[in-house]
């Protein structure tokens, strides 16, 4: 079965074969992570790292049992009891319940781990998948989300509020 896990340095080469199994797959949805992403990986991976040491910020990998990456869930930007929350799955898992089920998990993690009150999530319009996905693990839409938040799309921002039980 698989398990949703902090990232962890080991990690590094099974997330790089995710991000490159799956690049057009995610880039059909949300913006190109860029041919500079995958040439400084591991500058930016350490970087990562480096941020969920400092409390900043949550990555968490979702690893089956033969140790494949099959999706990253992650809470950015911590301050003040609240966080965003990013995530992606594999093409080969999606429409299977995968991503719901973890971003509910992760929203539990995030309470009860992380001491989070809020979390918000910024969902492109073309992305009927991640709004299914929100919608369905308790997040609302609160208002209209930036382009540039969005790699030049238009979308809408959803929020959860993480003590009301769902």
């Amino acid at each position: 079965m698989p398990e949703l896990r902090r990232l962890q340095a080991g990690d590094a080469p099974a997330v790089l074969a995710f991000e490159l199994a799956n690049r057009a797959y995610f880039a059909a949805s949300v913006s190109d992570r860029g041919d500079e992403f995958f040439a400084r990986f591991t500058d930016r991976f350490g970087a990562l790292l480096t941020e969920q040491e400092a409390g900043t910020s949550a990555f968490y990998a979702l690893v089956a049992e033969d140790g494949s990456v099959l999706g990253r869930f992650n809470l950015y930007d911590v301050e003040d009891g609240t966080a965003e929350l990013g995530y992606r799955v594999a093409r080969h898992v999606a429409g299977r319940g995968v991503a719901t089920a973890n971003v509910r998990e992760l929203c539990r993690l995030a309470a009860a781990r992380h001491g989070l009150r809020t979390l918000r999530a910024a969902a492109s319009h073309g992305n009927a998948a991640s709004h299914r996905v929100l919608a369905k693990a308790g997040f609302v839409p609160v208002g209209p989300a930036d382009p540039a938040h969005l790699g030049g799309k238009t979308g809408t921002w959803y929020q959860r509020d993480l003590r009301r039980r769902q």
